[in-house]
């Protein structure tokens, strides 16, 4: 029984995800104000436009159309954020979603708050993501950003590293910019999305009989740009908006209607309400 499930884990992610928490422990002693003003800002866009915007609304719901260089881009900043490639990204949202709180959800509460939270993802082979992202598997561009998808986090890491001793004047200046800019803001929008699977599936309240235990959540939403408003979100799975009462603050939806405001987004499918 431990042989077997010691096959099963997926080593390569287990030590991704805990060497970015063991570095984070450095970041207190590589504190600089531009390191974590960069972390903010990538937080942001790499956060905010690569995973809920990009990966989530766009790739996995067509919540909106944008041009396809601009889809690309949107995909490249998810990648950023080292929690998968776009197209098995997608395969695993859809097939939550095919299965919410059932028996083949990948990341369901029910077994427990810390597996939907993050233990699902130290499994090899959890779900066959490929089976519903043939769409996606047809555009060669997704298909190349999706095998690299570690390589730009990379290069980035080195490039905040070089910058940071460049303009700093030090090597505790690279190591500030890298810590922050990655390790630290990497392992936030970890934890900001995992919330959404894992805290956004038990507590909070519901605007609509969707049949799991989806919920909206106000703190999720707040750290997650907008993706907490979960229960609303599970009702209209292709609105482009997942906050539908004014109270519901919804940051991603806020830069899709920027986007379409500049003609980076249109056929933004809007949500039905009361």
């Amino acid at each position: 029984m431990t042989r077997n499930l010691f096959l099963r884990l997926d080593w390569t992610t287990i030590s991704g995800i805990t060497a970015m928490h063991l570095l984070c422990i450095l970041a207190p002693f590589f504190f600089s104000w531009s390191g974590f003003f960069i972390a903010i800002v990538l937080w942001w866009f790499v956060g905010c436009w690569g995973v809920c915007i990009g990966y989530h609304r766009l790739l996995t719901h067509r919540s909106f159309n944008s041009p396809k260089w601009f889809e690309y881009f949107l995909a490249i900043l998810g990648v950023l954020n080292w929690q998968g490639g776009p197209i098995r990204w997608v395969g695993v949202h859809r097939i939550h979603h095919a299965h919410s709180d059932e028996e083949g959800d990948p990341h369901t509460p029910q077994h427990g708050f810390t597996w939907a939270h993050m233990f699902w993802l130290f499994l090899k082979n959890r779900v066959d993501a490929l089976s519903v992202t043939k769409d996606l598997q047809r555009d060669p561009v997704l298909v190349f950003i999706d095998r690299w998808a570690s390589l730009p986090q990379i290069i980035l890491a080195i490039l905040l590293f070089g910058l940071g001793w460049l303009f700093l004047g030090s090597w505790n200046g690279g190591m500030s910019w890298f810590i922050w800019g990655v390790c630290v803001r990497t392992v936030f929008v970890f934890h900001s999305t995992w919330f959404v699977n894992s805290a956004s599936h038990t507590w909070g309240y519901q605007n609509f009989d969707t049949g799991d235990n989806s919920k909206n959540n106000w703190w999720v939403a707040l750290l997650a740009f907008g993706e907490g408003w979960h229960n609303n979100h599970h009702a209209q799975q292709r609105s482009a908006a997942h906050g539908m009462r004014w109270w519901e603050i919804d940051f991603s939806y806020l830069s899709i209607r920027f986007f379409e405001l500049i003609g980076l987004a249109k056929n933004v499918v809007r949500p039905k309400l009361d």
